[in-house]
């Protein structure tokens, strides 16, 4: 995840980030670009179309499209949005619950209990590791497509590993209350925390294998192909040549927008701005090491 500074503008609007959208798009600007001139050059010295009456036709189709075109962007980018920041919200939670989980471990056993201090202390941060692990396997974002994967399988997938590492945590506490190291209230205490593992794990699996629906990904990209591609002829009369690059930078906005909304709604990816999964769970690593001594 790109970590900057929001106050510093001069350096977002010169700088030239690899993620950002216009290194992507400049080969198909350049494309528009050239299909808006090709196009002035038929109506303007060819056909010689002047005001006429369709040239002002197509000029208020594009006044009525522009506000449902800005709606369904703004509510692909928000939607988008909300799955990044649920699947952040799901890493927080599972930050939170390792280390709370960490602390009533570490307050519940005695000092003399070194076997299973060493385990919590390496089994915790583990499910964080093969949860991220997990989410970033290709199987994973597959799991719920009815299409054959040939390529897919040499992976195991009969396994699901974070659930096998919650079952040897879980299995660890109950040994625990059996040898009477922990009473019955106090698994009840620990139950919270082992269960949000597999609930964090599934909500994170609904967000990486159930994208955006099909039908309406590939309208907004269609909209706004034959949105731009009807610009020129509506823009020729009243603006010339100059049509060539606000063609251009109306079709670098609306673009951009899908962009960023395909690149943020699988938050678990390998994108810049994906969320830093292993970064926060060699965080859980470093505070459970710390709290259970």
């Amino acid at each position: 995840m790109i970590t900057y500074n929001p106050k510093d503008w001069f350096t977002f609007i010169f700088r030239f980030h690899k993620a950002d959208t216009l290194r992507k798009l400049a080969p198909l600007i350049a494309g528009i670009c050239f299909y808006c001139w090709v196009i002035l050059l038929l109506e303007l010295h060819i056909f010689k179309l002047g005001e006429s009456s369709h040239v002002k036709q197509i000029t208020s189709m594009h006044t009525l499209l522009s506000f449902v075109i800005s709606m369904l962007l703004v509510f692909r980018t928000n939607t988008a949005y909300d799955r990044w920041w649920e699947g952040r919200k799901m890493w927080g939670s599972l930050v939170n619950n390792s280390r709370n989980l960490a602390i009533k471990i570490n307050s519940m056993l005695k000092g003399e209990e070194m076997a299973h201090r060493s385990f919590f202390r390496k089994a915790i941060p583990l499910y964080a590791s093969v949860l991220a692990h997990h989410l970033h396997a290709e199987s994973t974002r597959l799991a719920l497509d009815e299409t054959e994967h040939p390529e897919l399988k040499t992976i195991d997938t009969s396994r699901h590993i974070p659930n096998q590492v919650a079952s040897l945590i879980f299995q660890r506490v109950n040994l625990l209350y059996e040898e009477g190291k922990i009473k019955g209230d106090q698994l009840i205490v620990l139950n919270n925390e082992l269960q949000s593992f597999t609930d964090i794990c599934g909500a994170c699996e609904r967000i990486k294998n159930t994208p955006i629906p099909f039908s309406y990904s590939v309208f907004i990209k269609k909209f706004i192909f034959f949105y731009v591609m009807t610009l020129p002829f509506s823009f020729a009369i009243s603006l010339g040549y100059l049509a060539i690059p606000v063609v251009g930078f109306i079709f670098y906005v609306l673009a951009s927008l899908e962009l960023i909304a395909e690149e943020i709604e699988d938050p678990f990816g390998g994108d810049e701005n994906d969320l830093p999964m292993n970064k926060m769970a060699s965080n859980i690593k470093k505070h459970v090491a710390e709290i259970i001594g």
